[in-house]
């Protein structure tokens, strides 16, 4: 089995859709992770905003192989009120991670919270870092920097710390 899996969040489908190019174009397993109760409407849009805002862990399902199998798990989420989406701070909470890359899709800002975030949560610092805006993703314009990024992640390569993050 190969040693990276790429785990996603996806809310409006542009962090999903970042995740498979990631997983597809590297040949690496994909795992997701979803609400337990779905966002739906307005209302699912409030409870985006509560979850970043209180830092909430809303409850979540994982579907892919066993995180905790891997040597590296790339975590691909979108940004939330200038925060980590709550779901991906729940899937956090209840997997114990050895190494984690993070990739993040966002409106304009807010990825360097959610790096503080992710190292508050793990324990230690992502080992690379990717910011994305929603436009990159839609657009394709972002493609080169995120193969890059998965390129650098595998096992042999000499980068021991890497950070690829835009604002």
């Amino acid at each position: 089995m190969d040693s990276i899996l790429v785990v996603h969040y996806s809310y409006t489908g542009v962090s999903r859709r970042a995740a498979q190019l990631l997983a597809s174009h590297h040949g690496w397993p994909l795992g997701q992770v979803d609400d337990l109760h779905r966002r739906a409407g307005a209302s699912g849009s409030w409870r985006c905003v509560l979850d970043s805002l209180l830092s909430r862990r809303p409850r979540i399902r994982y579907a892919g192989p066993r995180p905790e199998d891997f040597r590296t798990v790339v975590l691909v989420a979108p940004i939330w009120m200038y925060r980590l989406a709550g779901p991906m701070r729940s899937f956090l909470h209840e997997h114990r991670l050895r190494r984690v890359a993070v990739v993040v899709t966002m409106g304009s800002a807010g990825a360097s919270n959610a790096f503080a975030e992710v190292q508050r949560l793990t324990g230690k610092p992502p080992v690379a870092t990717l910011a994305l805006t929603t436009r990159e993703v839609e657009t394709g314009s972002g493609t080169t920097r995120l193969l890059d990024m998965g390129e650098r992640l595998r096992p042999g390569h000499t980068t021991a710390r890497l950070s690829a993050a835009m604002g």
